[in-house]
């Protein structure tokens, strides 16, 4: 059975860090690409963060500098380090898996604010 689950959000004030973990488990990780992706209220899901199985990553300008993802096959776990956080980075961040069919978790909220 395939599974990816988000862990790590929460509350933090503007300008902290947070570290989010997708554990994944039911497919062989390293053959996929892993992403991040997010979801404020009222608006559509974006990607926020992407690792290819070659090693490359890609980020939007709107996290570029701020957000690093990171992928550890040996524990099939992909990361997303969030630093400098701002408000609009509140949303409920999901985590994909891409490859010989797409999986995704069931999120888990961030929430920047004082």
């Amino acid at each position: 059975q395939v599974q990816l689950v988000e862990s790590g959000g929460g509350l933090v004030q503007p300008g902290g860090s947070l570290r989010l973990t997708c554990a994944a488990s039911g497919f062989t990780f390293s053959t996929y690409a892993m992403s991040w992706y997010r979801q404020a209220p009222g608006k559509e899901r974006e990607l926020v963060a992407n690792s290819y199985i070659d090693g490359r990553t890609y980020y939007p300008i709107s996290v570029l500098g701020r957000f690093t993802i990171s992928r550890d096959n040996a524990k099939n776990t992909v990361y997303l380090q969030m630093n400098n956080l701002k408000p609009e980075d509140t949303a409920v961040y999901y985590c994909r898996a891409i490859g010989g069919a797409t999986y995704w978790g069931k999120g888990t909220l961030v929430t920047v604010s004082l």
